[in-house]
């Protein structure tokens, strides 16, 4: 049922990644000093093969490789570039069959230039801040860097003892030798190299538990009226997504306030970043907390195949934002839709949703109309199968990817008309379909 261009035509990263190999799992051991933003580590990956392998290309931006062992192979041969190591075993590796390769890695680690901005390990005032979406991962660990190659990691972190680590993954240990901290992190389910993350800084952690779901707020203690404040709404956030998304997928969910002002929050597995700009001690931006959030169902546990897609994220999380004020004190949904659509409708009308091409795929016109397609969804099945075909679409793809493809085989089993006229006016076509009338 998919439209558009073939998939081969549509990698955006074409220099990231490999589908060569799938790793399994990450073991990574980061030595930090923040005074000096000098890194000494150590990456271990377990991989797969998926061809004859006679090469295993990983992404690495910036720092050196000191010692790279390809398990077994004590012939093995590598070699570095700007961008990439690339480890050559002795004999091809069988399609199929398991590899591990140690990488023993130093540096000073500082955001790779993309056409989005500066992405990945960034020093900030006091700390350190890991944004990498959606190809900033290899500023810090050598890596698969492709949405849909999801591993399991492990992430130890030491550093000053001053500084509290919050990082992908639940904390299995914290000790302290020495005026140095080491905390040691476990993520079973599956995550895509993108979303995994480091966030260090002098922060006070306020545990909570909402609607069953574990979570907690990182700040710096100066910040404290305006972010306790603005955060409040998050456990009731929690509730209401459940209701309408499914369980929360995680074991638990971290907001983090940083002292520096960002341009923009991030997301990460089971992690939000702020910055105090956004927490403004009058909840200013309460739609962008809910989006943060919503993507923890959208993008995180039901993960893309490929970048062409960015609307199953940034459009799946816009609608949350605006069910989000149906459920709360603000306008409809529908309400929502129609004034965005009417903002569309005054935009350049050069935008196709289901393939932005890589310079517009984080184009605000990807997150409003991928929200409004949702919104004619929505009127087109009615209420009762719109939220039941959420909550399906989230537990049948849940800590897996999916494709546009994906998303129109399942709405089209709610319903015995046909939803290719639907489907195609909005991803395929770069005028703005109406939206239907309300209900």
């Amino acid at each position: 049922m998919g439209r558009g261009k073939p998939a081969s035509s549509r990698n955006y990263l074409p220099q990231s990644g490999s589908d060569e190999y799938s790793v399994t799992e990450y073991d990574l051991d980061l030595r930090y000093r923040v005074a000096t933003n000098r890194l000494d580590a150590t990456a271990t990956v377990r991989g797969r093969a998926n061809t004859l392998l006679r090469s295993i290309r990983l992404d690495l931006v910036r720092l050196k490789a000191k010692r790279v062992k390809l398990a077994g192979d004590t012939a093995a041969k590598y070699s570095q570039t700007a961008t990439h190591l690339v480890v050559r075993p002795s004999a091809p590796i069988e399609p199929g069959e398991d590899f591990t390769v140690e990488i023993a890695y130093d540096g000073s680690p500082a955001p790779r230039r993309t056409r989005w901005g500066t992405l990945g390990w960034e020093e900030l005032e006091d700390g350190v801040l890991v944004a990498s979406q959606p190809s900033g991962a290899p500023t810090w660990f050598p890596c698969n860097d492709r949405p849909a190659d999801k591993a399991r990691y492990r992430i130890r972190v030491t550093t000053e003892q001053a500084y509290t680590v919050l990082a992908t993954g639940q904390l299995v240990d914290h000790t302290v030798t020495g005026g140095r901290g080491s905390w040691t992190f476990e993520q079973d389910e599956p995550t895509a190299t993108y979303l995994v993350t480091v966030q260090l800084g002098r922060y006070t952690l306020e545990p909570r538990r909402s609607a069953g779901v574990d979570w907690v707020i990182a700040y710096p203690a100066p910040l404290a009226r305006q972010v306790l404040h603005d955060l409040e709404p998050v456990g009731r956030m929690l509730g209401v997504f459940q209701e309408l998304f499914g369980p929360y997928p995680f074991r638990s969910y971290a907001v983090v306030v940083t002292e520096d002002p960002l341009e923009i929050p991030l997301e990460s597995q089971g992690m939000a970043t702020f910055g105090p700009n956004q927490l403004d001690g009058h909840r200013t931006e309460e739609r962008l907390v809910a989006h943060e959030l919503a993507h923890q169902w959208f993008g995180n546990s039901v993960g893309l195949a490929g970048w062409h897609d960015i609307w199953l994220n940034e459009g799946f999380a816009c609608y949350a934002e605006w069910l989000w004020a149906e459920r709360s004190v603000g306008p409809t949904a529908d309400a929502l839709a129609r004034q965005h659509h009417a903002g569309l409708r005054a935009a350049p009308q050069n935008l196709i949703l289901g393939d932005p091409g890589a310079d517009r795929m984080f184009d605000d016109r990807v997150y409003k109309r991928g929200a409004c397609l949702l919104h004619d969804v929505r009127l087109t099945l009615g209420d009762d199968a719109f939220f039941t075909l959420l909550r399906a679409w989230t537990h049948r793809f849940a800590h897996r990817t999916a494709t546009t493809a994906d998303f129109r085989a399942l709405a089209q089993s709610f319903t015995d008309a046909s939803l290719d006229a639907l489907f195609d006016r909005w991803l395929a076509q770069a005028a703005l379909p109406p939206l239907p009338p309300a209900a």
